[in-house]
C-alpha cells in the first residue's frame, strides 16, 4: 500500500476509530467531541466550522479513495464523515458539557434517521462527496436544533 492510500485510510477511518466493532459511526462521533471542544474552546466555535469544512474537503478525497480501494459504496469503517458532521453540529454553540452531549445525541439521531435531503443524498450520490454529504446534512439539522435549544437554555 502506497503512502497516499495509507493516508487516505487513516483519514477515512478516523485514525482507526472506524475499525472498532459495533457502531463505528457512533464511535467516530464520540471521538469528535474532545477534538471539537479543543478547537472551539481555544479558537472559538467559528473556527470549528472552518475545521469541519476543511475536514470535509479532505474527507471527500480520503473516503473516495478508501472506498474505491475496498470496492464498497459506503464502508462502515469510514467515520471521517461522522467527525465532520459532528463538528458541524457543534459549530454554532459554545463549548458546554450539556450542549455537546445534546449535540452528540441530535447528530446521531439525524445521521441514523436521515431526514430529507440526507436520505436522498445517501441513496443517489456516490463517491467521496456522496459519503460525506449525507452526514453534513445531518450535522446541519442537528446544528439548527441545537442552536435553538441552546438559545432557550442559555
Amino acid at each position: 500500500m502506497g503512502g497516499q492510500a495509507r493516508a487516505a485510510r487513516l483519514i477515512a477511518t478516523g485514525f482507526g476509530i472506524g475499525k472498532l466493532p459495533w457502531a463505528p459511526g457512533t464511535w467516530g462521533s464520540l471521538a469528535a467531541l474532545p477534538l471539537a471542544w479543543a478547537i472551539a474552546g481555544s479558537l472559538g466555535p467559528g473556527t470549528l466550522l472552518l475545521a469541519a469544512l476543511a475536514l470535509s474537503a479532505l474527507g471527500i478525497w480520503a473516503v473516495g479513495r478508501h472506498a474505491l480501494e475496498l470496492d464498497q459504496q459506503d464502508p462502515g469503517c469510514i467515520v471521517v464523515d461522522e467527525v465532520a458532521g459532528q463538528w458541524l453540529a457543534l459549530a454554532f454553540v459554545p463549548p458546554d458539557l450539556w450542549l455537546y452531549c445534546l449535540g452528540f445525541l441530535l447528530f446521531r439521531l439525524a445521521d441514523i434517521v436521515k431526514p430529507w435531503p440526507a436520505s436522498w443524498i445517501d441513496r443517489q450520490m456516490t463517491g467521496g462527496a456522496g459519503i460525506m454529504a449525507d452526514d453534513l446534512v445531518a450535522g446541519l439539522y442537528a446544528a439548527a436544533a441545537l442552536a435553538m435549544i441552546g438559545e432557550w437554555l442559555l
